[in-house]
């Protein structure tokens, strides 16, 4: 029996399937998260820890356990990021902008979560009863890559949550997680208002791609 297991009953029916008391709150944290990270904001990552511990709840009742242990590195990776822009540096020394990378780096970023991947994959077939294992390690190392940087505040991180958060659309719609579904529906625009708001940032502040790579 889970603990408070009230909060996984069902406030209402959403196209055929319940939606618990737990997803409304994961709902609205996630919401306010999304809108302090696009305006650069210190509060966005207390939001995300919260939003994080209901949804790594949430996700375990459904067998969803790559994106479960995902929120438990989640609620690691933002404590870390709220470090990261209250006092992180730049290889130069400087304090934290928004900013691209450059070529080699995201090379890097992507060849890692390309070659994680299958190896997760493996892991939740194995070792899990998951019933999609593969559908659902790809939502989650392509989410540990965006969280990376957007703890870095790079401006690519908005690119890796708009893949990620159409794929989830369906990933979610397949569990019959509706509300979820319709909440990545939403971050999937949220995330290309977010591109726009920072490359015009980084634009602002002088920095575009090509500088990067320079």
């Amino acid at each position: 029996m889970w603990p408070f297991a009230g909060l996984l009953q069902p406030a209402f029916m959403l196209w055929g399937s319940p939606v618990t008391v737990l997803e409304l709150v994961a709902f609205g944290l996630s919401i306010g998260m999304v809108i302090g990270n696009l305006r650069v904001r210190l509060w966005a990552w207390p939001l995300a820890i919260a939003a994080s511990a209901c949804y790594g709840w949430l996700f375990a009742a459904n067998r969803l356990y790559g994106e479960a242990a995902l929120q438990v590195f989640f609620i690691a990776v933002s404590a870390w990021g709220w470090r990261q822009w209250l006092a992180g540096t730049d290889a130069q020394g400087q304090r934290l902008v928004v900013r691209w990378m450059d070529g080699r780096s995201r090379a890097r970023a992507a060849g890692a979560t390309l070659a994680a991947w299958p190896l997760l994959g493996l892991l939740l077939a194995r070792a899990t009863d998951s019933d999609v294992p593969f559908a659902d390690a790809l939502a989650t190392v392509a989410s540990v890559a965006g969280q990376l940087l957007l703890g870095r505040k790079f401006v690519e991180n908005w690119l890796v949550w708009l893949a990620v958060n159409v794929y989830s659309v369906g990933l979610f719609a397949w569990k019959a997680l509706w509300l979820t579904a319709v909440l990545y529906a939403l971050f999937a625009l949220l995330s290309w208002v977010g591109l726009r708001s920072w490359t015009a940032q980084a634009r602002a502040a002088g920095v575009t791609p090509a500088a990067a790579d320079a």
